[in-house]
C-alpha cells in the first residue's frame, strides 16, 4: 500500500510545482509588460516634448514686409483643423502682425458647415475694418459652398482657369428605411415627449408638414448665403437664374460671371497685388510632435494590447 501511494504523491507534487511555476512565469510576464508599457509611454512623452520645444514645424517669424497666408483646406467642420476656432485664431495672428502687408486665403475646400463658415466670414469683415488690411482669396482646386461663403468676404478672388467654384446652395441629407422595415416585418416603436421630437427620424415616414418646415429653414439659410455673396461681390456679380441654384463653374466661367475677379495663384497675388513677395503661413496646425505622439501612442497601445492578448498575458 505504501509503495502504491508514493508514485501518486510524487505526481501530485510535480503537478503543483508546474502550476506554481506557470503562475510565477505569468506574473513575471505581466510585470515585464507593465515595465514595457511604462517605458514606451516615457519615450512617447519625451519625444513629444522634444518635438514641441525644438519647434520643427514652427513658421519663420515675421520681420520684414510679407504676405500673410491662411490656408483653408478640406471640409469645413467644427471638429477639424478648418474649424472656425482655428481659422479665426490664424486670421487674428495674421491681421495683428504689423509687417503683414495683406492676407491671402488659400482655399481648396468642397465646403461644409454654414455655421462655421459664417463665423469666419463675419470675423474677416470685422478684422478688415479694424486693421485696414486687404484680404484676397486664392482658389486652388475647389472653392464651393461654405468655402465660397468665406471667400465672399475677400476684397478680390483669384482662381485657376480649371478651378471649381460656386455651389451657392444649402442641403440636408439623410436616409429613410420605412419601406425596408415593412418588407422585413420590423415594427418601429418610438415614444416621444413633444410632437416634433422625432423630426427626421430615419425609421419613421416623413410627414408633409415636416418637409415644408425643413424646406423653409433651408430656404432661410440659403437666403443668408445669397445676401453674403451679393454684399461681398457687389456690382461685379452678374446674376443669372443659375447663380444661386447650387451649380458650380470652372474658374474661367466664375470670372466671367463675377464670382471671381481674375486668374492668378498665390505667388502672383503676393508679388503683383500685395507687393510683398515673401510669404509667411499663419495657418493653425496641430504640432507635428503632438500629432505623431498621439498617432504613435494609439498604434503602440493597440499593438501591445493585441500582442499581450495573443500571448495569453493579462494586461492589468
Amino acid at each position: 500500500m505504501a509503495s502504491a501511494a508514493t508514485p501518486n504523491a510524487g505526481w501530485e507534487r510535480a503537478a503543483i510545482e508546474k502550476l506554481l511555476l506557470a503562475q510565477v512565469r505569468e506574473q513575471t510576464a505581466v510585470r515585464r509588460w507593465k515595465v514595457f508599457f511604462r517605458l514606451a509611454w516615457l519615450v512617447l512623452v519625451c519625444a513629444a516634448l522634444w518635438w514641441y520645444f525644438t519647434g520643427v514645424e514652427h513658421t519663420t517669424g515675421p520681420g520684414a514686409a510679407h504676405t500673410a497666408v491662411v490656408q483653408i483646406r478640406g471640409p469645413i467642420d467644427s471638429a477639424s483643423e478648418t474649424s472656425a476656432e482655428n481659422m479665426v485664431s490664424s486670421l487674428r495672428s495674421a491681421f495683428e502682425e504689423p509687417t503683414a502687408q495683406g492676407i491671402v486665403l488659400v482655399i481648396d475646400s468642397p465646403g461644409g458647415s454654414p455655421v462655421q463658415a459664417g463665423i469666419v466670414h463675419d470675423e474677416i469683415v470685422r478684422l478688415k475694418a479694424l486693421h485696414n488690411k486687404k484680404v484676397y482669396a486664392v482658389v486652388q482646386e475647389t472653392c464651393a459652398s461654405a468655402a465660397y461663403y468665406i471667400a465672399a468676404a475677400a476684397d478680390d478672388i483669384y482662381v485657376d482657369k480649371a478651378s471649381v467654384v460656386g455651389s451657392i446652395g444649402v442641403l440636408m441629407d439623410g436616409f429613410g428605411f420605412t419601406g425596408l422595415m415593412d418588407k422585413l416585418g420590423v415594427e418601429r416603436r418610438l415614444m416621444t415627449a413633444g410632437s416634433n421630437k422625432a423630426l427626421l427620424d430615419p425609421f419613421s415616414p416623413l410627414k408633409e408638414q415636416d418637409k415644408l418646415y425643413l424646406q423653409a429653414m433651408l430656404d432661410e439659410i440659403h437666403g443668408q448665403f445669397i445676401d453674403v455673396v451679393k454684399k461681398g461681390r457687389g456690382e461685379r456679380l452678374k446674376i443669372t437664374p443659375d447663380t444661386f441654384s447650387g451649380l458650380v463653374w470652372s474658374g474661367q466661367q466664375a470670372v466671367n460671371l463675377g464670382l471671381a475677379d481674375a486668374l492668378g495663384n498665390l505667388d502672383f497675388v503676393a508679388r503683383e497685388v500685395v507687393k510683398a513677395e515673401e510669404v509667411i503661413d499663419y495657418t493653425y496646425r496641430e504640432h507635428v510632435g503632438m500629432r505623431l505622439a498621439r498617432q504613435f501612442g494609439a498604434s503602440v497601445g493597440e499593438g501591445l494590447y493585441k500582442a499581450a492578448s495573443l500571448s495569453g498575458v493579462a494586461v492589468r
